[in-house]
């Protein structure tokens, strides 16, 4: 089952400073039928302008991945981690028993960020914070795992949850295929660019919620950046 959902039927808000799409319910935005995608809670869709950003606030049980899609974001939080993460590289914070922290776009131009929160398996425990490099080059044709509860993925960033981030990058014309579980979900929106996913033509910014697939196969319409979340 391929269900796509397309960026204009997104709820969200215009801000001044934040400009705001969600996939799934959240803030001010309900809608029943859309309150996560198997352990995916949040997935928003971003552009924060120069000069401005969340200010310091809490979490608690919750992993946020941050996908920085253009500009940067600066974080801050109490437990004295800092960081700027660039576009194309991935933080992660693992929430864990509470963590206040700042997010900021210090930069001259907006900062578009996809914000992804993803249920932990287990509550509490201590907060941490961790970000990397991930370059488009090495994304090339293929998915790189950006964000993994599998601890075997030593090379991606650790989170506590039965899930894993991924992207890739294609070029016009090119197919990518990965393996799911059919049982699980997953979740797939295109950065930039389109893509043809099981006879769905989904547009930049679109989402497709994807279940009781076990081999999913991507075609690249145009040049295009793909974030997917396979979670429990």
């Amino acid at each position: 089952m391929i269900e796509r959902r397309p960026f204009a039927t997104l709820g969200g808000n215009d801000h001044g400073w934040l400009k705001t799409r969600h996939h799934f319910s959240f803030a001010d935005y309900r809608d029943p039928a859309r309150m996560g995608w198997g352990g995916l809670r949040v997935w928003n869709d971003d552009e924060i302008a120069a000069g401005s950003g969340f200010a310091t606030h809490p979490h608690a049980d919750m992993e946020i991945i941050t996908y920085v899609r253009a500009g940067a974001i600066t974080h801050r939080d109490s437990m004295g981690n800092q960081g700027r993460t660039e576009a194309g590289d991935v933080q992660v914070m693992s929430a864990g028993s509470g963590v206040r922290h700042s997010e900021y776009n210090m930069e001259h131009a907006p900062t578009r960020i996809f914000q992804i929160w993803i249920q932990p398996t287990t509550k509490g425990g201590a907060p941490s914070w961790g970000a990397r490099p991930f370059p488009k080059a090495d994304r090339s044709g293929r998915f790189v795992t950006l964000a993994s509860g599998n601890a075997a993925e030593v090379e991606a960033l650790p989170i506590r949850a039965d899930a894993r981030v991924m992207a890739a990058t294609l070029k016009a014309g090119e197919r990518v295929s990965v393996a799911l579980d059919p049982r699980r979900h997953a979740y797939l929106v295109p950065a930039t660019g389109v893509v043809e996913v099981g006879g769905e033509r989904i547009a930049a910014r679109d989402g497709a919620a994807i279940s009781e697939v076990a081999a999913l196969d991507i075609v690249a319409v145009e040049d295009s950046e793909i974030v997917l979340v396979d979670a429990a």
